[in-house]
């Protein structure tokens, strides 16, 4: 017989579209970027043609995911206008957005808020260190202007996913730095929803000459950052990352709880395939934890979306239910005493 469902580990079921992979910052460790003005932006018409199919797939959340064009450009507004459109397209088409397009600025930030259900910035690392290595030629990791971000969403009301990246240069004491700065943001607007602890995986197109994250190390730093965090904020972690089966289930017995977003490709780490919900299954099943499907925003934020945003997500809610009465029952008449 199975081991009894005692524990839980949540995923979106998700799509990730990029506006632009175009990016004025150049990262060393990145692989998601091309040069300003070398590739083409998606059309409302192509991502449309890409959202059709994913109504028989039971994806609910699409990612957004961009590169940054400068505050200062004259194509921002353009850019800006693009990322709204799509949220907007999803949202028509019976999808839950979630942006991710680098640090705005606050009036972008509220107009994103009408077409959204949460959004995301990764923190990375609040060290300045960073700024003459990784950062050297990224003008818009400036620390202050990251954790801004933060307070920010804060402040507006706006459900939200940060985090840390592991391996990039920094120091142990620069994780808890980090760690307890969300923590402290967090204790003021308790609208962090996930903190994402990515360790550093090479890929093809980086020029940082650095080894990857040891994913060995992963569960102590989930455990300390479990002490640090409160506990209404999920640690989350990419699977896709860490390929050892018995690492990934000893970073769940330190505290993490969620495996983010699961979907055909990780944009931002092409180079790492996800694990399909199967394969996810197979590994975490026998051990008693129960995968189970979210949506990208948290109950306990639904009263700080628009009416609009409250019905889309409540179909979803009963519609993530139902199919999971269904996998239960399937689940069940498979078990024999």
């Amino acid at each position: 017989m199975p081991t009894s469902h005692s524990r839980k580990v949540t995923y979106s079921p998700a799509y990730t579209i990029v506006p632009t992979y175009e990016c004025f910052n150049r990262c060393a460790y990145c692989n998601f970027r091309t040069d300003p003005g070398k590739s083409q932006w998606m059309t409302i018409s192509e991502a449309q043609k890409l959202f059709k199919p994913l109504h028989s797939q039971d994806i609910c959340e699409i990612l957004i995911l961009s590169g940054e064009v400068h505050p200062q450009s004259q194509q921002r507004q353009a850019w800006f206008q693009r990322i709204y459109d799509l949220c907007e397209l999803a949202l028509a088409m019976g999808f839950l957005p979630h942006t991710n397009a680098g640090p705005l600025s606050f009036e972008e930030m509220q107009q994103l808020k009408k077409v959204n259900v949460s959004m995301g910035l990764m923190l990375e690392q609040l060290t300045p260190e960073l700024l003459k290595t990784v950062h050297k030629h990224a003008p818009s990791k400036l620390p202050e202007v990251r954790l801004q971000q933060l307070q920010w969403a804060g402040e507006l009301k706006i459900p939200f996913t940060t985090g840390l990246l592991l391996g990039i240069g920094e120091t142990q004491d620069d994780w808890w730095e980090t760690l307890e700065a969300i923590c402290h943001i967090h204790q003021r607007y308790e609208h962090i929803q996930e903190v994402i602890l990515q360790p550093h995986s090479p890929g093809n197109q980086q020029t940082f000459d650095a080894p990857p994250f040891d994913p060995h190390q992963l569960p102590r730093v989930i455990s300390h950052a479990r002490q640090i965090l409160p506990p209404d904020i999920t640690i989350q972690i990419p699977p896709n990352l860490v390929k050892d089966d018995e690492w990934l289930l000893a970073c769940l017995e330190a505290g993490a709880r969620d495996l983010g977003g699961i979907g055909p490709k990780d944009e931002v780490n092409p180079d790492y395939p996800h694990p399909n919900y199967q394969e996810l299954q197979e590994i975490l099943e026998p051990v008693g934890w129960e995968l189970v499907p979210r949506l990208p925003v948290y109950p306990q934020f639904d009263n700080w979306l628009s009416g609009e945003l409250q019905t889309a997500v409540k179909w979803w809610r009963k519609s993530l239910y139902q199919t999971r009465l269904v996998q239960e029952g399937s689940r069940n008449s498979h078990v024999s005493c």
